[in-house]
């Protein structure tokens, strides 16, 4: 039967993530936007709460939540601040291909690792290859029984911070995609990581560079048999881009909250200018996307859940909730009106912040040509 009812453990994360967002997030959101801090402590705090590595399975240490219920957690903590909510929930990421690809002796090693607190990094975009997983250049070469790494990665979220890093590179330069293979690489492994790079939005997430110089790997630390890495990365995205898309809804809801409050309470012409149809549609257009956006990320996540291929629904819910919650976000700046523009309204960071959805896990033009290859197959 068709319904879209949470059922009560749902409503229990739910209320557990907004309480998280409310009390520990939103309230040092522009003190972390403006210092470029990492949330140390914020992650500390979510761990305590069972809201760190939540897709790690249980018998690993985890809490072992579906991708729906990642969908749920992400909107709430985006709704507090993206930036924080993305330097906590990249652990799972990092842990996808591990999950998706690892031996029982790398599950056991590694995301019990992670499960305790350990922090990764997922390494796949180079200065010259993101959108195109198979134009890295990063290679690794085999020697007896260690793989040699070397090339650079870039726009790695928590690389300054990570103790471990899932890396993908070529064991075979001339095989495009069929030549690429993954690897657990421990940062004592000789793995050296850069500042972080200066961004537009999500300050609390430090994203910087990866640089491998001759790091050896042992063998038994390849993800699956060599050249299966591209399709492990494929499969990651399935999973990874219904939470990025729940995340955006969860930014695109502040931002309506926000100016719908602001709405009620700012007068023009002798009343409040929600009572203009000019602003009033405006918040009409907001909600019904918004909606629209939840049920997408939601459908993409419960396919995968249920055992369905979901590549064109998480191409999408990225698309749509990216480029929603951009629009959603610059409209609440046109409700602030000379407000918005400025940083001592949120709306402001939000808008900076929402940007980052078009780009990363998958361009919005990206997404659109996965759904154009999907129809045309």
């Amino acid at each position: 039967m068709l319904h879209f009812e949470l059922s009560s453990e749902q409503r229990m994360l739910r209320e557990l993530a907004h309480d998280f967002a409310e009390k520990e997030i939103k309230p040092v959101a522009e003190h972390y936007d403006q210092t470029h801090e990492f949330p140390w402590p914020i992650i500390e705090k979510a761990k305590q709460s069972g809201l760190f590595s939540v897709n790690i399975p249980e018998e690993y240490g985890g809490p072992g939540m579906s991708l729906l219920e990642e969908c749920i957690l992400a909107e709430e903590l985006a709704w507090g601040c993206s930036g924080i909510s993305t330097s906590l929930t990249l652990n799972s990421l990092a842990a996808l291909p591990i999950i998706i690809a690892g031996s029982e002796e790398q599950k056991q090693k590694y995301l019990t690792q992670m499960a305790e607190g350990l922090l990764g990094a997922y390494c796949v975009t180079e200065p010259g290859a993101g959108s195109d997983v198979a134009g890295i250049k990063t290679y690794a070469e085999r020697k007896g029984d260690v793989y040699v790494l070397n090339g650079t990665k870039t726009w790695i979220t928590n690389a300054p911070e990570a103790d471990l890093f899932v890396v993908f590179a070529k064991t075979d330069r001339e095989a495009r995609h069929r030549g690429i293979s993954a690897f657990i690489v421990e940062r004592e492994f000789g793995v050296k990581t850069g500042q972080p790079l200066p961004k537009m939005g999500q300050h609390a997430s430090h994203t910087g560079e990866v640089f491998l110089e001759n790091v050896e790997v042992p063998v038994e630390n390849r993800l699956g048999p060599e050249g299966s890495g591209f399709l492990t990365a494929m499969k990651v995205f399935d999973k990874s881009r219904p939470a990025v898309a729940a995340a955006a809804v969860g930014v695109a809801r502040r931002a309506f909250e926000e100016a719908t409050e602001y709405a009620k309470t700012r007068t023009a012409y002798g009343k409040p200018i929600i009572a203009l149809q000019g602003v009033s549609f405006m918040l009409a257009d907001m909600a019904m996307n918004i909606e629209a956006g939840r049920l997408l990320a939601q459908k993409a996540a419960w396919l995968i859940d249920n055992g369905y291929s979901n590549t064109m629904h998480a191409a999408y819910a990225k698309a749509f909730c990216a480029d929603m919650a951009m629009k959603v976000t610059t409209d609440a700046v046109q409700v602030f009106g000379g407000y918005g523009y400025s940083s001592e309204y949120p709306v402001e960071k939000l808008m900076r912040d929402a940007k980052i959805f078009q780009i990363y896990e998958g361009t919005s033009q990206v997404q659109r040509h996965i759904i154009a290859r999907e129809l045309s197959r």
